[in-house]
């Protein structure tokens, strides 16, 4: 139990360390498919261009900001995820703090990433998704019993036939056979 809290309590308190200054984020557009397989790092696919282009205030809506970090996220370019994602204008967004907490949590910064999986958690408790990354997340700091308490809020919400109970119940078996 104190573990956990001193693992919470250095998550947000880390925070303030990785943030980014808000921006708003007006029309444009950016493909996910366009922006990991046509852009080189450092840009994202802009559909009104039809071309790539260096993220900058303004430029994409929030649905498009998340479709391109998520996009890039799940492609391991996780520093650019968290540069276009910081460009969010809502910054409670739980799609967005997620994918934040995924590419810190990949890039080495667990307990980062734990910060922002707390947070999209508050502001949305049945988001699955985030229970399940933020499960991955305790196995990776050795909480097995973390990870376990979100496998049993993911059962609770989705039962056990849902991807993300799957997912995380198959770490937890790697993770006590190790």
């Amino acid at each position: 139990m104190r573990r956990r809290l001193l693992i919470q309590v250095l998550a947000v308190a880390a925070l303030p360390l990785f943030a980014v200054p808000v921006f708003s984020a007006g029309e444009g557009g950016g493909g996910s498919d366009q922006t990991t397989t046509q852009c080189k790092k450092g840009t994202v696919w802009d559909k009104k261009l039809k071309k790539c282009v260096a993220p900058k205030q303004g430029m994409l809506d929030d649905d498009n900001i998340y479709e391109a970090g998520h996009a890039l996220a799940m492609a391991g370019r996780y520093d650019e995820a968290i540069a276009v994602l910081s460009l969010a204008a809502n910054k409670q967004d739980p799609r967005i703090l997620n994918y934040l907490g995924y590419s810190h949590r990949h890039s080495g910064r667990v307990t980062v990433g734990l910060g922002y999986y707390e947070e999209a958690l508050r502001i949305d408790p049945d988001y699955t998704l985030v229970r399940e990354y933020l499960g991955e997340a305790h196995l990776q700091i050795g909480d097995l019993a973390g990870a376990q308490k979100q496998l049993r809020e993911i059962e609770k919400r989705t039962g056990k036939g849902s991807r993300e109970y799957g997912m995380l119940s198959e770490q937890i078996d790697h993770f006590m056979k190790s």
